[in-house]
Order: C-alpha cells, then structure tokens, then sequence
C-alpha cells in the first residue's frame, strides 16, 4: 500500500511539473510573439541550401530583400519586388494540429484491433 501511494504521489508531481512547463511555454512564446509583432523586420521564407546555408527572404519595411545566412556571416544577395512575392496560406498549424494527429492514430489502432479481432474469429473456427 505504502509503496502504491508513493507511486500516485510521484505521478501527481509529474503532471503537475508537465502543466507548469507547458503554461510557462506557452506564456513565453506569447510574449516573445508579442515583441517582435508590429516590427520592421520579418523573415517571410526560409530555405536551406547546404547544411551551413539558409536563404531567406525578409521584409525590411516595405522593402523585400534576399539573404543568404550561415553560421557567421550574412550576405546581401539582392531586392525583390513585392508584385513577386508569393505568400502561402497558414494551414501547416492547423494540419498538423495534435488532436487532428491523435485522432488519426486512435483510427490505424482501432483498424489494426479490428482487423486482429477478425482474424481471431476465423482461427476459432
């Protein structure tokens, strides 16, 4: 008994050490976001090049600019008009969303039990 409470209690501590570290995320990424929004400058894409190069391309005001980036340096590369920048559509967090991700594995496990239980039913017969 002494050894199953110490058990729950351990349990207890942990979650509630996983709740504190996922509030005070949150809230730091929220005040971070909130600092840099409203800003001059914003990286609007990134693309990796070699395995120490980044490309990017950063709007500086109104102004669109090409840099190359690497580990310890940062290059101009050159102006690009506004009329042919393409901006995505923000559907990556909502794709990638963790219930949407839990949901479809609660499915392939559900299939995969099904599929099992079938497959019992014959080899009892």
């Amino acid at each position: 008994m002494n050894s199953f409470l110490q058990f729950i209690t351990v349990l207890a501590i942990f979650i509630i050490v996983l709740i504190v570290t996922y509030a005070v995320t949150r809230w730091i990424g929220n005040f971070q976001k909130g600092q840099y929004a409203g800003g001059n400058i914003e990286v609007i894409e990134s693309a990796r090049i070699s395995p120490s190069v980044i490309v990017e391309i950063v709007r500086i005001g109104n102004k669109y600019v090409a840099l190359s980036v690497s580990k310890d340096n940062s290059s101009y590369i050159c102006d690009i008009p506004a009329e042919d920048i393409v901006f995505k559509e923000d559907t990556g967090a909502s794709a990638l969303s963790f219930d949407s991700i839990l949901s479809r594995v609660r499915d392939k496990m559900d299939s995969k039990t099904g599929q099992d239980d079938v497959a019992s039913d014959h080899r009892d017969e």
